[in-house]
């Protein structure tokens, strides 16, 4: 886990604090910069070991692809069907698929390095898909019910394309019955997790500097917990699962809302976990969760359930709307946002959110005609720790500016991240 880089620089200010002028019209972009990155999937970046090892593996599955008659009848050799592939890669290194480095460096890492272990994996993995038709299974047909469980929405900071596993979708009794009541629902249910990973990878380029692996974010936010056995024998079996069959799939598995009794549930599943699986585990309790996935996720892609500005459906914003700017607000102190309204008629619309919360917000218009009156758009209020982003709009009918202040009354400062835009009259 990264440690969480500040949000802007801390510099001496003054009590009350305002956000730079726009240029344009539009807020300042803030440079975002990648807190993690994976290992690298070109072969000039190898070491000599990783190199070679990575040679050894593509020799021996050219062996196993195209076997030499004097080695047919070996009892070590394992013999994979001609033309086969992996994640949309043909395995047969003499036909020179751009993705094939990829895809065995994900085994070789799984394995660290160890050519043996690596190429046995492959071969389990090509055996049980085999036998599981895991090629066929996106076409496959399993309703609607578990859509709230788990879904892809957005991506990371580096392009990762984002799962989102909803443990809470089985609070409900009914529910729980309905997905783990029987051993047939649950290998049912096991399936359908298997699809959505199968719909993820196609998201992923399997290219030497492509993206090729997905981010998970496990929210335990009223999870029926460890008390709940079916539960329990799923998510191991799906665990063992996916680390066998889909390795360096996954570059970070995120857990938020994380309660009390998941320390002891980590416990019982470790042991089945491989240290590099346990690598690549965060953790952040309820009172964090969008601060850490702002750490990996920009907050225009992170969805308004979680502290972000991604809604569902949005046809207020789009992507190239979406100029995101960040400041920090000392504790004791206070921030005004300026938005300016100086085409009459014209509709302002803004997102705004504050980390930590706990402050004071209201929102006006300010006339620039000093005889007229300020507008409440919205009045003063506490803003508490569970607020969700705000979303708001104005339309003016003079000249103007709409101001966004925000009171620290806090002893922590606290970081601010707003956008907005300006829909202009069209008459």
């Amino acid at each position: 886990m990264t440690q969480e880089q500040p949000m802007t620089q801390e510099q001496p200010q003054p009590a009350e604090q305002q956000a730079p002028p726009p240029t344009d019209s539009q807020p300042q972009m803030v440079l975002k910069s990648s807190s993690y990155r994976e290992e690298s999937n070109f072969p000039s970046d190898l070491n000599d070991f990783e190199t070679k090892a990575l040679n050894h593996l593509k020799s021996m599955l050219q062996e196993a692809i195209f076997p030499d008659q004097q080695n047919a009848d070996d009892a070590n050799n394992v013999e994979i069907a001609k033309g086969i592939s992996l994640w949309g890669v043909p395995l047969s290194p003499s036909q020179g698929a751009e993705g094939i480095d990829v895809v065995l460096l994900k085994f070789l890492r799984a394995r660290e390095f160890k050519v043996n272990e690596a190429f046995h994996m492959l071969t389990n993995t090509l055996k049980w898909r085999k036998e599981s038709n895991i090629d066929s299974i996106l076409d496959e047909d399993f309703g609607s019910d578990l859509s709230s469980a788990a879904y892809m929405n957005g991506v990371d900071r580096d392009g990762h394309p984002v799962c989102y596993n909803v443990f809470g979708a089985f609070d409900s009794e009914e529910m729980y019955h309905k997905t783990f009541g029987t051993e047939e629902k649950r290998s049912e249910f096991l399936r359908w997790r298997l699809q959505l990973m199968e719909k993820g990878i196609q998201k992923l380029d399997m290219k030497p500097g492509g993206v090729s692996s997905l981010l998970q974010i496990n929210d335990l936010k009223n999870s029926p917990g460890p008390a709940k056995k079916e539960l329990r024998v799923a998510t191991k079996q799906a665990l063992a699962i996916l680390q066998d069959n889909y390795p360096e799939m996954v570059a970070k598995n995120i857990f938020i809302n994380v309660p009390f009794w998941y320390y002891a549930l980590n416990a019982l599943l470790s042991p089945f976990l491989t240290q590099r699986t346990k690598s690549k585990f965060v953790v952040a309790r309820p009172a964090k969760v969008t601060d850490t996935l702002l750490k990996y996720i920009p907050i225009e892609e992170i969805p308004v359930n979680y502290g972000g500005f991604k809604r569902e459906n949005d046809s207020e914003f789009s992507a190239q709307d979406g100029a995101v700017s960040e400041m920090t607000l000392k504790a004791g102190s206070t921030a005004t946002i300026e938005i300016p309204a100086m085409e009459v008629g014209s509709t302002l619309l803004w997102d705004l959110t504050v980390l930590g919360w706990e402050v004071n917000y209201k929102e006006e218009f300010v006339p620039t005609d000093e005889g007229s009156y300020t507008v409440i758009v919205q009045k003063g209020k506490k803003m508490g720790s569970q607020e969700g982003p705000v979303r708001n709009t104005f339309t003016n009918n003079e000249r103007g500016k709409i101001t966004l202040t925000i009171e620290n009354t806090s002893n922590k400062k606290k970081g601010i991240l707003y956008r907005y835009k300006t829909n202009k009259n069209s008459s």
